[in-house]
C-alpha cells in the first residue's frame, strides 16, 4: 500500500514528466513537426510510469536497481520503434527527414525516466539544454551550411581532405 506522502511524490513525478514532455512537444509543434504536445507528453508520462513501476514504486530509499535497469532498457528499446516511425527518406532526393523529431522522442523518454527516479536537478538542466539545442541548433546548422555552400567545390574538397 502506498502512503499519502508516497502518492504525492508519485503524482509530482508524473506531473513534472508530463509538463516536460509538453514543453518539448510545443517546440516540435511550433516547428511543424509530426509530434507535438500530446505525443511527447504521453512519451514522458509513460516512461515515468514504467520507471516507477520498475522500482516497485519505492519513491525514497533504495529499490531493486536490477528491475529498474531492465525496465529502463525496455523503455529505450521500445521508444526506438516510435522514433523510427517519424523518419522518412525522400526517394531519389536522398534526403532524410524526421531525425530531430525521432531524437526528441528518445530524449523525452529519457526525461520521463529521470522524472520517474526523481532526479529533479538533472531533469531541469536536461530540459533547458534540450530546448536550447532545439531552438538554436537549427540556426547554427543553417549558418554553417550557408558558409560551406559559399565555398567553391575545390575549397570544399580541400576542407574534406583536411578533416579526414
Amino acid at each position: 500500500m502506498i502512503s499519502h506522502v508516497q502518492m504525492q511524490e508519485a503524482v509530482l513525478r508524473m506531473v513534472v514528466a508530463v509538463l516536460i514532455g509538453c514543453v518539448v512537444g510545443l517546440d516540435r509543434n511550433l516547428h511543424g513537426k509530426p509530434t507535438g504536445v500530446k505525443t511527447l507528453g504521453l512519451v514522458a508520462l509513460g516512461s515515468c510510469l514504467v520507471t516507477m513501476a520498475g522500482s516497485a514504486f519505492v519513491l525514497s530509499g533504495s529499490a531493486d536497481n536490477t528491475n529498474a535497469g531492465r525496465v529502463i532498457q525496455g523503455v529505450i528499446t521500445g521508444i526506438g520503434f516510435l522514433g523510427a516511425g517519424v523518419i522518412v527518406q525522400h526517394g531519389s532526393e536522398r534526403k532524410i527527414s524526421g531525425l530531430t523529431t525521432a531524437a526528441s522522442i528518445w530524449v523525452t523518454a529519457a526525461l520521463g525516466i529521470v522524472c520517474g527516479i526523481g532526479a529533479w536537478e538533472i531533469a531541469a538542466i536536461s530540459t533547458v539544454l534540450l530546448l536550447l539545442l532545439l531552438s538554436v541548433g537549427g540556426r547554427i546548422e543553417k549558418a554553417l551550411h550557408r558558409r560551406w555552400l559559399s565555398k567553391s567545390p575545390e575549397e570544399q574538397a580541400a576542407i574534406a581532405r583536411h578533416e579526414e
